[in-house]
């Protein structure tokens, strides 16, 4: 398996400073083989969920390992552009947006799949027939690591309900619309192949209704492993299951199949590097404060989740619990009760799994600077992105007035 030594870390820390996002091209590359081999043979297309991780260099190695690109915004879509995607590898999927992003992004050639009754009527009015077009529905099944991160269940904000088919029936009748493919996306952190399975099998109840499909995108979601011993989703055991439903099916059989894989790809590439600034003891625990908070990586804070933390500076110390927490003037505790090697002011903390909605998420909260990326490709090491600084802070606000 593809990983970064210690050894190294510590040197990119000290050549780069912390703290810092390094990203492992070889693990991006590992994972992405992983699904081109399970799927062998399959007629399946990935688009990398870029959301997850959009600086233009990861970007490129993405697009020449050839994959292609799903985004989540019009700007997104013009980085993906940006990065040398052709437009027809280029996947817009909206959620509740400005009509003005639809029209951008038809301007710029891409593929777009449409979440809203709203925006498909708008659609149908400017372009009727003339632009080919997909719908995101929204399959009302529960699934994910947690309710924050599930977006296919019948509360979801995402989608097109599938019980207003007929609505939706309707709408494409009366402009005659131009359908070519059915997406749906259930959540993050799945698991359970069989939901995949089980919206597939909404999908197909469906497909006699869209007469000029071409496609159908199955979305990403695929669980990598966050904690020792951590499950992931069996990527063999999906494409085999896809393969006999697809292949059952008279219609769906002639379809590509899409997936939109984002953190499976770069999660595990990704290494946030923290200096320790502060030891303090309390009657409630041993306070580890580093260089950071949920300025750089919120994922604790937001979605409880678990990053798995070792200390390269110690790494045969004493072990020891701490409580991990950042510099923010807010609680942001990266973790409580954690049992590391013994931890000393000075130290090197190294998160794994960092590589996706880490930098993403990040911001210039409290006026701190955001992290440098730095990305390592075999013997290759480069500086992907610089450490921001006091000009980025001010940049865009209006100069005082002598």
């Amino acid at each position: 398996m593809a990983q970064l030594a210690p050894e190294q870390l510590t040197q990119l820390a000290a050549q780069f400073g912390t703290p810092l996002y390094v990203y492992h091209a070889d693990k991006i590359r590992e994972q992405y083989k992983q699904l081109t081999t399970a799927f062998n043979g399959s007629n399946v297309v990935f688009f990398y969920a870029c959301k997850a991780l959009t600086n233009i260099h990861i970007l490129r190695f993405v697009r020449d390992l050839g994959a292609n690109v799903d985004c989540s915004s019009i700007n997104e879509v013009k980085l993906a552009l940006h990065a040398g995607f052709p437009a027809q590898r280029v996947l817009y999927t909206s959620n509740g947006i400005s009509f003005d992003e639809i029209e951008e992004a038809v301007s710029l050639g891409v593929n777009i799949n449409i979440d809203s009754l709203s925006n498909l009527a708008k659609f149908g009015k400017r372009f009727g027939h003339n632009y080919p077009v997909g719908l995101r529905l929204r399959p009302n099944i529960m699934a994910g690591g947690n309710l924050k991160i599930s977006t296919g269940h019948d509360k979801s904000k995402f989608g097109i309900p599938v019980e207003q088919l007929e609505e939706l029936l309707a709408l494409i009748r009366e402009h005659n619309l131009h359908i070519t493919n059915l997406h749906i996306h259930t959540g993050s952190e799945i698991k359970d192949v069989e939901v995949f399975v089980k919206g597939i099998g909404v999908l197909f109840d469906i497909l006699h209704h869209f007469p000029e499909l071409r496609s159908i995108d199955l979305g990403g979601g695929f669980k990598v492993p966050y904690k020792e011993g951590d499950g992931a989703t069996d990527i063999p055991l999906l494409a085999q299951k896809v393969k006999e439903a697809f292949g059952a099916h008279p219609v769906a059989q002639a379809l590509q199949i899409w997936f939109e894989p984002g953190k499976f790809i770069v999660s595990e590439c990704g290494y946030f590097i923290t200096s320790v600034n502060v030891i303090k003891e309390t009657a409630a625990a041993i306070f580890v404060s580093v260089n950071s908070g949920f300025n750089h990586l919120i994922r604790p804070m937001f979605y409880d989740s678990f990053h798995r933390i070792i200390n390269i500076s110690n790494p045969q110390g004493p072990a020891k619990n701490y409580a991990v927490v950042g510099n923010i003037c807010e609680t942001d505790t990266f973790a409580w009760d954690r049992e590391l090697p013994e931890v000393r002011e000075g130290d090197l903390l190294v998160f794994l799994n960092a590589g996706a909605y880490g930098f993403e998420m990040s911001s210039s909260f409290n006026s701190r600077y955001k992290p440098a990326e730095v990305m390592v490709n075999g013997d290759e090491v480069k500086l992907i992105r610089e450490r921001s600084n006091f000009e980025d802070l001010l940049r865009g606000q209006v100069p005082l007035a002598p």
